[in-house]
């Protein structure tokens, strides 16, 4: 009711109940949206609108805790953590050069894969370059940002290492002074531009020194996944995922706790007369027996007092209904993080060819947002700072790199390969498509997660082995018996993919 109808209901309640009810029928036909309307089935959806800092910074260390909880201890969670690591990451990129020197590309590319290894390109010389990748990406899913820091040592084989943060670290007690603007640890410019960092000093034992390093940022990447334009700070991808993942936990737990009472067995003795005793003719002439401290064992035979009987407890159990349920938990939770089922689970009883495929490929669209995302806003960087760094050292002979920076500095990564679920159909595809001039052999290659010069290389020195060896001519025919043999294996194939279509 509103001010009116509650003044009028002091002296008559029937007349201002009459009046409210009769303005929210009106009200109701003339709505436009059931979203919007603040009838009975919406009166407790009270919702404002501020911006994403606002919304965010209330929740976000919460969130963060709560997803790193279920990450240590939900094994539904790890599974799709998992899933993401090994699709989006896998072994590692592969660099491509792409100057306009082949000598000079495969130079660079050697001298990346040297610089990738542990005690190179990690300043606590643990991880290689791609297990680096590997736990980006995990920790940008569950704390929802990444902070790494540009760290330049002279004592390298490049005089480059990468230093990695949690977001925890972000100084967030750091207070605005002398006209900067400084929120949640980072100072910003007049555009919401990160302009330095403020991390937080640690001793050996992990204790907060109570100091901060300023660090500009133009020598961080700070990864997080920006949803609104107003957004400056991280929130966990895992928030739409969390409550339904904890929720089935305690459901597991307890139908787990049910089923392990329901296959215990309970006995109960039941006595048809009272326990003898007494003096005279009342007392029994044989001792009875008692159950106390007894315990079931396999091929027991007891013998029991006269009159006593046996019922026999047997809870119901709730291990099959829970199976659907769980089910369609981890479906919706995989869904929010844009897989399917079928990954996240590992599941495949409930689809076939068409509908595993359509599903990969839905998949695979995920994947691949999270691949450009570090494409563009980790590796591209990393690959830049790199070839500076190889350059100034001496390691990269380059006399006029700084009048062409452009076009050293060209360069693709290559993102790990997906195998398909019928080779042999993917692969007359790409014959097709490659006679008719509708894809490259670099794009064949990547989506296998190779380099194409390498592919080319390695079976030039196999086919001049082969050669060698006899097993092939000099003008590149096959003998006859390795025909026969190939001619049986297609043949085969051709039976089997008629057996798999029937």
């Amino acid at each position: 009711m509103n001010l009116f109808e509650k003044t009028i209901a002091i002296a008559s309640p029937r007349l201002a109940y009459e009046r409210y009810m009769w303005r929210m029928s009106v009200k109701g036909l003339e709505k436009s949206y059931d979203a919007g309307n603040d009838g009975r089935l919406n009166a407790g959806w009270r919702v404002v609108n501020s911006s994403a800092e606002s919304t965010d910074k209330m929740y976000r260390d919460t969130m963060r805790a709560r997803s790193r909880d279920l990450e240590r201890n939900s094994d539904i969670l790890e599974s799709i953590l998992l899933a993401f690591e090994r699709n989006v990451v896998g072994t590692g990129f592969k660099l491509q050069a792409k100057t306009h020197d082949e000598q000079l590309n495969v130079q660079i590319e050697a001298l990346f894969k040297e610089w990738a290894r542990p005690k190179y390109c990690d300043i606590t010389k643990q991880q290689s370059f791609a297990e680096l990748c590997q736990m980006i990406a995990r920790r940008k899913r569950v704390d929802g940002a990444v902070v790494i820091v540009k760290r330049y040592n002279a004592n390298g084989y490049i005089p480059l290492v990468l230093q990695v943060f949690e977001v925890d670290e972000l100084d967030t007690m750091m207070p605005a002074s002398s006209g900067k603007r400084i929120v949640g640890g980072i100072e910003y410019d007049e555009f919401n531009c990160p302009v330095a960092y403020y991390i937080k000093k640690y001793d050996i034992y992990g204790l907060y020194t109570g100091n901060s390093e300023r660090i500009n940022a133009n020598d961080v990447m700070f990864l997080y996944k920006k949803k609104r334009p107003s957004q400056i700070r991280e929130i966990t991808e895992l928030s739409t995922t969390l409550p339904r993942v904890r929720d089935t936990n305690q459901f597991m737990e307890a139908v787990s706790v049910k089923e392990r009472i329901a296959a215990l067995l309970a006995v109960f003795i039941r006595r048809a007369s009272p326990e003898g005793g007494g003096y005279g003719r009342s007392a029994n002439a044989k001792e009875l027996k008692t159950y106390e401290g007894k315990s079931m064992t396999p091929g027991m035979m007891m013998e029991l007092n006269p009159g006593d009987d046996v019922s026999v407890v047997q809870p119901p159990a709730q291990g099959a209904s829970a199976a659907d349920f769980v089910r369609l938990q981890q479906r919706l939770s995989g869904s929010a993080q844009g897989i399917s089922y079928e990954v996240t689970a590992r599941d495949m009883s409930q689809v076939n060819y068409s509908s595993a495929r359509q599903g990969l490929l839905e998949d695979n669209k995920t994947y691949t947002m999270e691949q450009d995302y570090l494409k563009e806003h980790f590796l591209k960087e990393v690959y830049e700072e790199f070839i500076e760094a190889a350059v100034l050292s001496g390691k990269l002979k380059i006399r006029d790199y700084f009048e062409n920076k452009e076009e050293y500095l060209k360069h693709e990564w290559v993102a790990p390969g997906m195998k398909w679920i019928d080779p042999l159909k993917e692969a007359n595809a790409n014959k097709v498509q490659l006679a008719t001039c509708q894809t490259t052999l670099q794009d064949v290659a990547s989506g296998q997660g190779a380099d194409w010069r390498e592919l080319i290389d390695q079976r030039a020195i196999e086919i001049q082995y082969m050669k060698a060896k006899g097993v092939i001519s000099v003008d590149g025919e096959i003998d006859e018996e390795s025909k026969k043999l190939i001619e049986q294996d297609e043949s085969k194939d051709g039976i089997d993919e008629k057996k798999s279509n029937d």
